[in-house]
C-alpha cells in the first residue's frame, strides 16, 4: 500500500519547485493547499491562506463572476473556467491588483471535488507590452511630428524670403519695423521647429566622446546658482565611468532641461539627486524600455522628492505639448526634446514617478570604448565678406515646392546670379545630361521620385566634378548622412535660411571653384 504521507510531501515538494502560483481548493471554494511562490505572490503566509476562500485573491468583481462560473459547473458540468486558460487578475493583501494568467484544472478524490488552479504573473510581460506600446505611440507621434515641422520650415523660408525682398527693394520708414517685427516672429517660429526636430530624432547633433561626470559637474555649478537656496543638490558620480559618444550642448541642456522640471515638482524646496554608473543590460535586467538592446550603457539619473506624477501624466510626459504646468507657462516640449536627443544619440529613456513621493529619470546612452574623435565640421567665419559674384556664373535650383523655388530662384538672382530651375531631382539630372553649364546646383534634400537630393548629389559628384553642390532642408543633415554608402558629405543650408547665409554659402563654395 503506498504511503500517503510521503506521497503528499511529494506533492508539496512538486508544488513548492513550481516557478507559477499553484493553490488547490475544494468545491466550496475554501483553499486546502497552496505553494511557497503562491503565497508571496500574494504577499501572504502559507498557514494564512490555509482554510481561506480563494476569493480573497480575486477583485470584488471577479470574485462574484468565478462564484458564479463553479456554481454552473458543479450543477451543469458546463466548464466555462474549467481546462481552460485566461487573463485576469489577481488582488495581494496590501489591496493591489495585478495581472494573472490562470488555469484551473478539476479531479475527483474520495468522492470530493477538488480545483488546482496554476496562476501565472503577467506583471512583468504587461509592462514590457505598455512599454512597446508607449514607445511606438511616440515614434508615430516623432514622425508625424517631424514631417509637420519640415512643411514649416518650407512656409517659414517662402515667408523670410519675401520680408527680405520687401526690404531689399526700398520699404518706407513706416514698413521697416513691420518687416522687422515679422522677421523676429518667423525666428521664433524656426526655433520652434527645431525643436520640435529634436523631439522627432531630426534634430542636428555633433556628438564627440565624452566623459559624463565632467559634463554634469560644469552644469550642476550653473544649477545651484538657478534652482536656489531651497533646493539641495547631491551627486553620485562612479569612479569609473565609461566614456559616451554625445553632444555636451544638447546633454547640458536636457540636464537643465530634467532639473527646472524637478524644482518646478519641489514647490517648496526639496533635493535633487545625480547620479552616474556603469550599467549591463542583460537578460536579466528589467528596463521601461523594451527595444533597449542588450549591452555596455552609462547611465544618468535625475531624481527628486517632489510632488510626482499621476500615470496618466507618465504615459504622456514624453508627447510634445503635453504639459501639467500651463498655468505656469509650460509649452509642453522639454521633456519631448529630451527624449529625441537621448534616442537619436541612441540611448534610451526611463520615467518612474510616485504621487507625492518623487519622480527619476534615467538617460542611457552606450558606451563609447576605442572610438575616434569625429573631426570637427567645417564652418565658414563669421567674418566672411558676403559679394555679388558677376554675370556668368550660373546656379541651377531644384525644389519640388513650387512656391519655395520660385523664392529661390528670386533670391539667388537677387546675388547677382544667373539661374535655371528643376522641379525634381530626375529633371535637373537630364538638364545636365542634356549639356546645361551651371556652376552651383542647389537643392533641397527630400524630394519625391527617384532621385532626392543626396542621390542627385552623388551623380554630379561622379559625372559632373566641376560643378558644386549646396543641399538645403527642413531636416537635420545627420539624419540622412549616415545612410549615404559613400560617406561623401555636402555642405547643407538648414530651411528657413537669411539671404545673407545663403549669399556666404554660395560665395565660398563658388571660391573654391576659383581657388582650384
Amino acid at each position: 500500500m503506498a504511503d500517503t504521507s510521503q506521497d503528499s510531501a511529494v506533492l508539496q515538494a512538486t508544488m513548492d519547485a513550481a516557478v507559477d502560483a499553484i493553490v488547490v481548493s475544494d468545491h466550496a471554494g475554501t483553499i486546502i493547499q497552496v505553494n511557497q511562490y503562491a503565497a508571496d505572490l500574494f504577499q501572504y503566509s502559507v498557514t494564512e491562506l490555509i482554510g481561506q476562500s480563494v476569493n480573497i485573491l480575486m477583485p470584488r468583481a471577479l470574485a462574484g463572476l468565478h462564484d458564479g462560473f463553479m456554481s454552473s459547473f458543479l450543477e451543469t458540468g458546463e466548464k466555462r473556467i474549467i481546462d481552460t486558460g485566461r487573463d485576469v487578475e489577481g488582488l495581494r493583501k496590501d489591496g493591489s491588483v495585478f495581472p494573472l494568467h490562470l488555469s484551473v484544472g478539476h479531479t475527483t478524490q474520495n468522492g470530493h471535488q477538488i480545483f488546482v488552479a496554476i496562476m501565472h504573473d503577467l506583471s512583468r510581460r504587461k509592462a514590457t507590452e505598455a512599454a512597446l506600446e508607449r514607445s511606438q505611440r511616440l515614434d508615430a507621434i516623432g514622425k508625424m511630428t517631424g514631417g509637420i515641422a519640415h512643411d514649416f520650415n518650407n512656409l517659414l523660408t517662402i515667408i523670410v524670403g519675401n520680408l527680405e525682398l520687401l526690404e531689399m527693394r526700398g520699404a518706407s520708414e513706416r514698413q521697416l519695423p513691420l518687416i522687422k517685427d515679422a522677421l523676429e516672429a518667423a525666428g521664433i517660429g524656426s526655433d520652434l521647429t527645431s525643436r520640435l526636430m529634436v523631439f522627432a530624432r531630426r534634430g542636428d547633433l555633433n556628438p564627440v566622446q565624452s566623459d559624463l561626470r565632467e559634463l554634469c559637474t560644469d552644469t550642476i555649478t550653473l544649477l545651484k546658482r538657478t534652482l536656489g537656496a531651497s533646493y539641495h543638490v547631491k551627486t553620485k558620480f562612479a569612479d569609473d565611468v565609461a566614456p559616451v559618444m554625445i553632444d555636451p550642448v544638447q546633454l547640458q541642456s536636457a540636464l537643465m532641461n530634467l532639473a527646472l522640471n524637478a524644482r518646478d515638482a519641489m514647490p517648496t524646496g526639496g533635493d535633487l539627486l545625480i547620479s552616474i554608473d556603469n550599467v549591463k543590460i542583460d537578460d536579466s535586467y528589467i528596463a521601461q524600455e523594451t527595444d533597449m538592446e542588450p549591452g555596455e550603457y552609462v547611465r544618468l539619473s535625475i531624481s527628486d522628492n517632489g510632488e510626482g506624477m499621476s500615470p496618466e501624466a507618465q504615459q504622456r510626459a514624453f508627447e510634445p505639448f503635453f504639459t501639467t504646468k500651463t498655468d505656469k507657462g509650460g509649452t509642453g516640449l522639454g521633456l519631448a526634446m529630451v527624449y529625441g536627443f537621448v534616442r537619436q544619440s541612441g540611448g534610451h529613456i526611463t520615467l518612474y514617478s510616485e504621487l507625492g513621493h518623487g519622480t527619476s529619470f534615467g538617460l542611457y546612452f552606450p558606451m563609447a570604448l576605442d572610438v575616434d574623435q569625429p573631426r570637427p565640421a567645417p564652418t565658414t567665419s563669421d567674418t566672411l565678406p558676403v559679394t555679388l559674384r558677376g554675370p556668368g556664373e550660373r546656379v541651377l535650383i531644384v525644389e519640388d515646392n513650387a512656391k519655395v523655388r520660385r523664392l529661390a530662384v528670386e533670391r539667388i538672382q537677387s546675388l547677382g546670379f544667373e539661374t535655371l530651375a528643376a522641379e525634381n531631382g530626375e529633371l535637373a539630372y537630364q538638364m545636365l545630361k542634356d549639356g546645361a553649364q551651371v556652376d552651383l546646383v542647389f537643392t533641397d534634400l527630400v524630394m519625391p521620385g527617384a532621385l532626392n537630393g543626396y542621390d542627385l548629389a552623388e551623380k554630379i559628384n561622379a559625372e559632373f566634378p566641376g560643378i558644386r553642390v549646396l543641399l538645403t532642408s527642413g531636416y537635420a543633415s545627420d539624419v540622412v548622412t549616415g545612410s549615404m554608402a559613400t560617406g561623401q558629405s555636402y555642405d547643407i543650408l538648414h530651411k528657413p535660411y537669411r539671404l545673407a547665409d545663403l549669399a556666404k554659402r554660395l560665395h565660398t563654395l563658388l571660391a573654391d571653384v576659383v581657388e582650384e
